[in-house]
């Protein structure tokens, strides 16, 4: 499988002028392209005869803070003629936006604006970029790897108000002491109803 995918890698890097790299691992060919060129790259993947990567499985954001361009954007391509996938790879950072392809695969909408609402991931050229999964006036990225654990807001419901609250977050259980090293060693002592179960 290997080298049907290094031969379909020096094929795409051959006809498609701006893969700037190319590699397999682990069983699975990734192109990395630069944001401007990401358009015709897909498009060349979609309707090239020989390739015919028809479906596009998803689109995913990968955050790496301690890099200049934080974000890989990473888009997941499935070819049924040839039985193959492909990943390709496009870096950027917060504010330089990536283009969009829904013109080529209509699909990646809601996995764009999912990109954008968790990530901060712009894409130009988006017939409505918005976020998909988050609150309207949610603040910040949750995916991102800066963004604190517990959030910032709570949201709930409150019965007498008849409306959404917002309030801080607060913590309501304390954290658990546990007394014994491994889950699976137990405790020396008998928990209720465990009785019978040491005898």
């Amino acid at each position: 499988m290997d080298e049907t995918l290094k031969e379909l890698g020096e094929f795409i890097a051959a006809r498609a002028d701006a893969v700037s790299e190319w590699h397999v691992a682990f069983g699975e060919l990734t192109v990395m392209v630069p944001a401007s060129a990401l358009v015709a790259l897909v498009r060349f993947l979609r309707d090239e005869p020989r390739l015919a990567f028809i479906n596009l499985t998803d689109i995913a954001g990968v955050d790496w803070p301690e890099r200049e361009q934080r974000f890989d954007v990473v888009y997941h391509l499935l070819s049924p003629r040839q039985n193959v996938r492909i990943r390709v790879k496009v870096m950027t950072d917060e504010a330089t936006p990536v283009p969009s392809i829904t013109a080529v695969y209509p699909g990646a909408d809601w996995f764009e604006r999912e990109a954008y609402d968790l990530y901060g991931i712009l894409f130009t050229g988006h017939p409505d970029l918005r976020r998909i999964l988050t609150d309207y006036g949610f603040e910040g990225h949750p995916l991102r790897k800066d963004f604190p654990l517990t959030g910032f807001v709570e949201v709930r419901y409150d019965d007498e108000q008849k409306r959404v609250v917002y309030e801080p977050v607060r913590l309501g259980q304390e954290f658990r002491d546990f007394d014994f090293l491994s889950p699976w060693e137990g405790t020396e002592y008998t928990l209720p109803g465990d009785e019978k179960a040491k005898s």
